[in-house]
């Protein structure tokens, strides 16, 4: 990725620097004077993504393993070697009820909602990978089991603790570029699979294949699913936009204080019933809040820059841009800038309002230990990742969809229902 970091921007950034460790010393004071006694975490998934996590919770007591496949989790597994470890995450929870306070799902998507639910609904704290669901339906159902059961929950999009997110909600929402309408995001890539393989391949001695397909649609194994590719096959994931969309509308939802949209339409190559599109394009409408006007959020995938990066002709770097009556902001993980630059040359950025994060990890602990509410805790990342599934869905349909976020119906295109929810294979229930 080019960086442009011009020098009005280095100054920006470091006229934070005194107020930004205030604030990060203050976050932190809160969580020393939290209880010290340790969680008992369990994890669903311990390679891959899951050792990732793992590292993150380490601090606390790990006091049970699951995966399917052996191999992906040998390294942790040697390095836990005293601690209890399965295949089946429903077998772990059952029989650790009593020695498990908090559970860490990092599993692929078809797996996220039914291995939460029961997680919640034992009263286990829960730290759910991104999209915290396979479907729209699951959404909605994992966000409900966490308010009935009053556990700490946060979606796994790590980047939301970063100072570089904070310093762009604070420059929206104190009215720097002025009402924002519009956002456009994209994303330079993709991935698709293709027709379902016909050949039938031997299962590795050490993946427990039906229990990986968990409550998706039985299929012959074959490595085109696995480790990484089932992203790109609608019975596991939900493609680009499926796997990065919750990281890059988080900003959106979180500078906007956006919810539900109100209608969706998408575009790309003809849909596939088996794999996800390669190019992709998807408008959401989102309704008034408040004082704040609607808003459309555009998302973009594939190998070509998008129109509106060539017509304004704007840097790589940025894969964000906030568009509003008084010009642009830009933004990236780690960068932002408003644009054009000339037009806030004398801009003077307000004082930072939003204290630094703890980390993405310990506000989760925190909030097991003290019952605080976490930043992207299940019913703001629910809403999130409603949002980036009606996207699949809208493009599945093949036309425009207006979306009834109070009864999930889909009024002008019923047959579109399908997609919001799917049958679990016998033995999974959600």
């Amino acid at each position: 990725m080019v960086k442009q970091i011009t020098r009005r921007r280095m100054i920006l950034d470091t006229s934070l620097a005194g107020a930004g460790v205030w604030l990060a010393s203050d976050a932190r004071l809160q969580a020393s004077t939290s209880p010290n006694e340790k969680l008992n975490i369990a994890l669903v998934g311990a390679g891959g993504r899951g050792a990732a996590n793992l590292a993150a919770v380490a601090s606390e007591r790990i006091v049970a393993l699951c995966d399917v496949d052996g191999r992906r989790a040998a390294s942790t597994y040697e390095r836990f070697g005293g601690v209890p470890k399965y295949h089946d995450f429903r077998k772990m929870l059952d029989e650790m009820d009593k020695q498990i306070d908090a559970v860490v799902v990092s599993a692929p998507n078809h797996i996220h909602a039914p291995a939460a639910a029961k997680a919640m609904r034992m009263g286990k704290h829960c730290y759910c990978e991104k999209p915290l669901s396979h479907s729209v339906h699951e959404a909605r159902t994992l966000a409900q089991i966490a308010a009935d059961k009053k556990v700490a929950t946060q979606m796994g999009t790590q980047i939301h603790a970063s100072s570089n997110y904070r310093r762009v909600v604070e420059l929206i929402q104190s009215g720097a570029i002025g009402p924002v309408r519009e956002v456009h995001i994209r994303l330079a890539g993709g991935g698709a699979a293709g027709d379902r393989p016909r050949e039938t391949k031997s299962v590795p001695g050490e993946l427990r294949w039906d229990l990986w397909l968990g409550p998706a649609p039985y299929r012959p194994y074959h490595p085109c699913y696995v480790p990484h590719d089932w992203h790109y096959w609608w019975d596991f994931g939900g493609g680009a936009l499926g796997n990065m969309g919750c990281h890059y509308l988080d900003l959106a939802f979180w500078a906007l204080d956006l919810r539900y949209p109100t209608a969706i339409e998408a575009e790309g190559p003809r849909a596939h019933s088996e794999s996800t599109p390669r190019p992709l394009t998807v408008q959401w409408e989102f309704p008034t809040r408040n004082e704040l006007p609607p808003v459309k959020l555009s998302w973009n995938h594939g190998r070509k820059r998008p129109p509106f990066w060539e017509t304004h002709e704007l840097p790589d770097w940025a894969w964000g841009v906030f568009v509003g009556s008084k010009g642009m902001l830009l933004a990236n993980y780690s960068d932002h800038a408003l644009w054009p630059e000339s037009q806030f040359a004398d801009f003077k950025r307000p004082e930072p309002t939003i204290a630094e994060s703890i980390g993405h990890h310990q506000e989760w602990i925190l909030a097991c230990k003290t019952g605080r509410k976490t930043t992207c805790n299940f019913d703001y990342a629910g809403g999130v990742s409603e949002t980036v599934l009606l996207g699949n869905v809208a493009y599945r349909c093949g036309k425009r969809i207006e979306w009834d976020p109070v009864n999930l119906k889909i009024p002008n295109a019923p047959e579109a229902e399908q997609f919001l929810r799917r049958d679990y294979r016998k033995g999974w229930t959600l």
